[in-house]
């Protein structure tokens, strides 16, 4: 199985966006992620959600607001408590992984792939295949 990630942004609008599809596509919600990453002494959040592929397909889709949100355990942002809500609606819980930020790979793309291996590595999603 394929995965990639689809960048919605990395604002706070882009929440929105996110919301809607965890809201549209219940049927195919995989995992939902809060992606941390420290730069500069500041800890911030990328909200991301896993989808099921469609029929046959094997492509799973895993759309990204990267790095928007400034991340406290103690008080979450009004955003990161609408994506959580927005998941425990599915009767489900984000999963909170601590990675490194975006900004220390040369290319986005070698970051998403370094995502996907952690992400595999754990089980949050399929193996290649």
């Amino acid at each position: 199985m394929s995965q990639q990630f689809i960048e919605l942004g990395e604002g706070y609008g882009d929440v929105y966006e996110l919301l809607e599809i965890i809201k549209t596509n219940q049927q195919r919600f995989h995992q939902a992620f809060i992606l941390t990453s420290t730069k500069e002494d500041k800890k911030v959040a990328s909200l991301a959600v896993a989808l099921k592929p469609v029929g046959e397909s094997k492509f799973m889709p895993i759309y990204i607001c990267r790095e928007g949100l400034p991340f406290r355990e103690d008080s979450p942002s009004q955003r990161q408590q609408m994506f959580e809500n927005s998941i425990a609606q599915l009767g489900r819980k984000a999963v909170v992984v601590e990675i490194k930020h975006s900004s220390i790979f040369s290319e986005h793309k070698l970051f998403y792939q370094y995502v996907i291996g952690i992400m595999r590595l754990h089980h949050y999603i399929p193996a290649l295949t």
